[in-house]
């Protein structure tokens, strides 16, 4: 297996730090290896600088389960004897019970629980019904100016919000996003791929970040996984497993197993600035390593190999929010979009 020698660097937005191309999730990750092996895995990936960990308190709307993946991953950087430069935080502020649930509240509780004063970044939760954009972006830009984190962006907002959030951070000068998280896998492209997000990262300078490249390990051939996997929009989940086979041969002509064939697609994207995966094992981080190389050599190849496993197109909305009915900005704040 080939291995990169160092994870490169992109910006994440252009208000956004600066952060390693593949960078590892929390969902349902930390709590699934012994404490040693947590801490050599953490310690393993800061060295071979993939040092960016997206980080969450699971426990708000559909999440409302006691995790303690948070709780754990403070432990692994504890016990891995790493100081807080060495790695970067990326936290969650979660929209399900905000503003009754203060994001001051949260950030407080977030860092408190894996041991840290401060995060980086954090990513601004998905919701069911849209909230008061305004009131959002001038209480993440006050902890911004509070110091709690430098940078923020979204995960799962519609094209059309993002840009009124940007738009309306510009007119009141407050903090914009610089990044949006999107569902973003081998099957999943209409909305990160789509003419709408394409906008903003052309013109407003967003940074994507793709979150579930993996469906939940799907793609990398645990067709039934056993543990609590993300949503699914369009309902098109019976279609990657039976699609799997596929995926198997593309990568198989590339000479790869296909968890690398499908990191390298979301890297292969111009618009990404890092790829999260989710690891549980040494060997896992190794592929999302060597799929960083893939994509340097082969990326365009790819991308054209994996024409024919795009299966949520006409039935994912583009312009949508992911996995919620909630209406958009447009029509409603007069922000152009489309």
């Amino acid at each position: 297996m080939e291995f990169a020698e160092r994870v490169p660097r992109r910006r994440l937005g252009v208000h956004g730090p600066e952060v390693p191309l593949l960078a590892l999730g929390s969902w349902n990750t930390w709590d699934r290896m012994d404490r040693d092996d947590a801490a050599e895995l953490v310690r393993l990936a800061v060295d071979r600088g993939a040092n960016m960990f997206d980080v969450a308190h699971y426990n708000f709307g559909p999440h409302a389960e006691n995790a303690v993946t948070d709780v754990l991953f403070g432990q692994a950087v504890r016990d891995a004897g790493l100081a807080r430069e060495d790695y970067l935080l990326c936290g969650k502020l979660w929209l399900w019970e905000y503003p009754r649930s203060s994001f001051a509240e949260q950030i407080e509780v977030s860092l408190d629980r894996i041991g840290t004063d401060r995060a980086d970044m954090v990513v601004v939760g998905d919701f069911m019904e849209r909230p008061d954009l305004h009131a959002v972006v001038r209480d993440v830009s006050e902890l911004v100016r509070a110091g709690r984190f430098a940078s923020w962006g979204v995960n799962n907002w519609s094209a059309c919000d993002v840009l009124f959030a940007c738009r309306f951070a510009a007119a009141e000068g407050l903090v914009p996003p610089s990044f949006a998280q999107l569902k973003y896998n081998l099957a999943r492209r209409s909305v990160p791929e789509g003419a709408l997000f394409g906008k903003l990262y052309a013109e407003e300078g967003l940074a994507l970040q793709a979150s579930d490249v993996l469906e939940g390990g799907i793609l990398a051939g645990k067709l039934a996984p056993e543990r609590k996997i993300g949503a699914d929009p369009g309902g098109i989940r019976d279609r990657i497993r039976a699609a799997f086979p596929e995926v198997k041969r593309i990568a198989g002509e590339f000479g790869v197993p296909p968890a690398q064939f499908a990191v390298a697609y979301t890297l292969a994207h111009p618009a990404v600035a890092n790829v999260l995966v989710g690891v549980s094992r040494a060997e896992q981080l190794e592929d999302g390593l060597a799929a960083l190389g893939l994509a340097a050599r082969h990326g365009a190849e790819l991308r054209a190999a994996a024409a024919g496993l795009w299966l949520d197109k006409g039935v994912v909305d583009p312009a949508a929010s992911w996995g919620t009915d909630a209406p958009s900005a447009q029509g409603r704040d007069a922000v152009p979009c489309g």
